[in-house]
């Protein structure tokens, strides 16, 4: 069975006083955005720059902090000492660069665990701030959002789908009825919500959206026991597929249509496109934006099954921190295609903190609602 978050656990304190920021935003500010997830901790932070984002400063470090946590349903000592010690290196970040304006989030390892309320309270006694758990659907919406520059004036269905550690999110979302020009822009006015209505503007419709509780490192846990590299890797692939049943497009699903884009924000996609292109160094430029077909995302795939583990893990298109997860990111990628095969998927190197980026400078009127 798929890991079941616990019922209506919230383990964040409900009454926490925060340092209000400047009351009046000022354009030159910088804003932050912290994700800390169930296998990295990644900070940006930035400045609005017309309808784009103009990065001042970054940090990504696995921490790995849901290692164990399928088990014992807790978070482990290293793990929160991992994660305390990288985000002491975002908390001076914050000082050096007098960041007043910010949103810090954990994700599916912190929704999941037993003893999150503890790790809160020890990362603000070490760390001085405070970090939001925040909810699937937030989760889902602000990767949404993120990926507004990416979407096509041609598309009239879109699927975003973030394979993160612990989670995977896949959102449909019916633009038939935006006028071409309009679509990004509907994208990014999903930051309200995804049933908000904006009775002057031409609206993207939710279909559905889905927070599936296996990602890449969950995923690779309910399957350590399996030593064969191939049937491992198709056990988790049609494990995860078994778990869109509930996803009403799943049920739909008619194959390719005209259209009909996907975007993937995840470090599989990343490491996929980067494999397809023969990066030996990563570049954002060449990766962010990329298109590729069913085909070639299999083509890779089918690769890395060649390889092996241990040709995995001297392959330096994947690098030493993605070896051990990329076939279950793999696995999730496989089944998605597999169900909504397409010549239209378009490669994000962005996610969660660019959402809450946007979120933030849109809600205070600082960056520009305008064609991106």
């Amino acid at each position: 069975m798929a890991p079941r978050r616990p019922a209506g656990a919230r383990p964040f304190p409900t009454a926490v006083e925060r340092p209000a920021p400047k009351t009046n935003p000022d354009p030159a500010d910088l804003y932050a955005a912290l994700d800390l997830g169930t296998n990295s901790c990644r900070m940006l932070i930035a400045q609005p720059k017309g309808t784009q984002l103009h990065v001042v400063d970054s940090f990504s470090k696995s921490v790995q902090l849901g290692t164990g946590l399928e088990a014992s349903g807790q978070l482990s000592r290293s793990s929160m000492a991992r994660a305390v010690g990288a985000l002491k290196i975002c908390q001076k970040k914050l000082s050096r660069h007098n960041v007043q304006r910010m949103r810090l989030v954990a994700t599916e390892a912190c929704r999941r665990a037993s003893n999150a309320h503890e790790f809160i309270k020890l990362v603000h006694r070490e760390c001085g701030f405070w970090l939001d758990i925040i909810e699937p659907e937030e989760e889902a919406r602000l990767a949404v959002v993120s990926c507004a520059p990416l979407v096509s004036t041609r598309t009239e269905q879109l699927l975003v789908m973030d394979i993160g550690g612990g989670s995977t999110e896949l959102v449909w979302i019916d633009l038939s009825r935006v006028p071409p020009i309009e679509r990004p822009r509907a994208i990014m006015r999903l930051h309200t919500g995804f049933t908000a209505v904006h009775s002057d503007l031409p609206g993207a419709k939710v279909v559905d959206w889905i927070s599936v509780p296996l990602g890449v490192a969950t995923l690779k846990d309910q399957f350590m026991d399996v030593q064969d590299d191939a049937a491992r890797f198709a056990l988790m692939s049609w494990f995860f597929e078994e778990n869109l049943a509930s996803f009403s497009p799943y049920r739909d699903a008619d194959g390719v249509r005209e259209g009909f884009q996907i975007i993937g924000t995840s470090g599989t996609v990343t490491t996929v496109a980067a494999s397809h292109l023969g990066l030996k160094r990563y570049d954002r430029n060449k990766v962010d934006g990329l298109r590729m077909t069913s085909d070639q995302i299999d083509g890779v795939i089918q690769s890395y099954l060649a390889m092996g583990p241990e040709g995995r893990r001297a392959d330096v298109r994947i690098g030493r921190d993605r070896h051990a997860l990329i076939m279950s990111g793999a696995a999730i990628l496989q089944a998605l295609l597999r169900v909504w095969p397409t010549d239209r998927l378009s490669v994000a190197d962005r996610g969660l903190r660019e959402g809450l980026l946007y979120a933030q400078m849109s809600a205070d009127g600082v960056i520009e609602d305008g064609p991106f």
